[in-house]
């Protein structure tokens, strides 16, 4: 990067934090760099319906260059931070080193499976776009599979899809599942009857939704249990291996688990050298800088954030990520224009609660709005409305209402593309002849050849 006489910023990540900071610094003299692993910036909110095929990632993402091809006071790079030196302002990345006057850190979180890593191969978290594309593969195959399957006992396992987790991810996509199955493509088989398929979800607490009133929590478990989702509760997974999940001593034979229990910071934050929290994150002061270096910002679930008015802990949710980022530009902005230079006079942040919400099914979904409980039809409708919103472009927000729409009518989730190469791992296949088979295809018209 060519020296500038004005000062630098480098954002790294471009979610909801980071996106809302750079757009609060347009016109000012500051060069920014944002850096991002993707040239996307990804809806996490809507994971789970690419997920479970009922969006396209496309519906979900915006490219980060087009967002901000207008204003001049942003370049973007597609990279990867690896390393952060506090004291001589730099960011390193493979070869590359950058230096810096302000730094604002939103990388996010990644999953934790409480260090049991070894569990993930077989318990895909819900984190990326890559994420939700590979777990769509995975409960597409799982039924194609099953098309195939004349062992009893390897078909049940193929038809049963074990969700790992009661936030509100978990209780999302194991209503999303259910509903796949018994609505969405259950005249779409002729070997199988897809209704008979067994979702599970693990809580390893006594509720669901920790995060919302018990009213709400109690709501989202009989909801589920109304659908056909089996619910246990205070149940902790103690192991995954490729045959399914064990709980204690119980095994649950399941070839589909997701796992939506735990987050953790990325590894690139240890390279600081600052205090953390159990789970990884940066533990920052109320202006959300690293205490003793006020010119780098923690923003979003990168850091531990504590309400400058409450004294509560801030949530990781979207809406928190949001306010964050155009706190922090508010700050830069009053610095870098003379208004205040002192930053032992910078304010501090309080997260302004709109509410929050989960959806459970068609119909069915749970808020909590300022103390007001609603639930049903007009809560899945407020929550609709609220997502599509927070949408970046019109396209997109035209596009994900249009299909919902379709797919509220049609019953019809048509983002249901198995793409690139796969295996189908068949017991005792219809009109095989061997009691072991790997099936190898490269799209759907040559499995139904198979």
């Amino acid at each position: 990067m060519a020296d500038s006489p004005r000062k630098r910023l480098i954002v790294i990540g471009a979610g909801f934090a980071g996106l809302n900071l750079v757009k609060g610094l347009r016109g000012l003299p500051l060069d920014i760099i944002l850096v991002d692993k993707h040239n996307y910036h990804c809806f996490q909110p809507l994971l789970y319906q690419v997920a479970t095929a009922g969006l396209s990632p496309a519906d979900i993402a915006y490219p980060i260059r087009r967002v901000f091809r207008d204003q001049k006071n942003v370049r973007v790079v597609l990279g990867e931070v690896e390393r952060i030196d506090l004291a001589n302002k730099t960011v390193s990345g493979g070869e590359a080193s950058v230096s810096y006057d302000y730094l604002a850190i939103c990388v996010g979180v990644t999953h934790s499976y409480f260090g049991n890593e070894k569990w993930q191969p077989m318990a895909p978290g819900l984190k990326s776009i890559d994420d939700a594309t590979e777990i769509r593969r995975k409960v597409l195959l799982a039924f194609e599979a099953a098309e195939l399957e004349q062992d009893e006992a390897s078909r049940r396992a193929k038809l049963t899809f074990v969700v790992v987790g009661g936030g509100p991810t978990g209780v999302e996509m194991a209503g999303a599942l259910r509903e796949i199955a018994a609505v969405d493509i259950q005249r779409d088989f002729r070997n199988i009857d897809t209704t008979t398929s067994r979702i599970m979800l693990l809580q390893g607490g006594d509720r669901l939704l920790p995060s919302m009133d018990p009213k709400l929590s109690a709501r989202a478990l009989k909801d589920l249990q109304d659908m056909g989702v089996e619910v246990r509760l205070n149940c902790r997974v103690t192991g995954v291996d490729e045959t399914g999940v064990w709980v204690g001593d119980e095994q649950l034979p399941a070839d589909n688990i997701i796992w939506a229990a735990g987050v953790q910071a990325p590894a690139m934050l240890r390279t600081l050298g600052v205090p953390t929290d159990r789970s990884g994150r940066i533990v920052v002061g109320p202006d959300l800088s690293i205490p003793g270096h006020p010119e780098v910002f923690v923003l979003g679930d990168a850091g531990a954030i504590t309400d400058a008015k409450t004294n509560q802990p801030v949530p990781g949710l979207a809406p928190a990520a949001m306010q964050m980022g155009k706190f922090a530009a508010k700050v830069l902005r009053a610095e870098l224009s003379g208004q205040s230079a002192d930053v032992k006079a910078r304010p501090g942040f309080s997260y302004h609660d709109k509410g929050t919400m989960a959806t459970i099914g068609k119909r069915r979904a749970v808020a909590d709005i300022k103390g007001w409980h609603i639930t049903g039809l007009v809560a899945w409708l407020m929550w609709s409305v609220v997502h599509v919103m927070f949408l970046i472009s019109f396209r997109t927000k035209l596009f994900v209402m249009a299909g919902w729409v379709y797919d509220y009518i049609m019953n019809n989730r048509e983002a249901r593309l198995i793409t690139g190469k796969f295996r189908l791992h068949v017991v005792k296949p219809r009109g095989g002849a061997t009691e072991t088979t790997l099936l190898q295809t490269r799209g759907t018209s040559e499995q139904a050849a198979v």
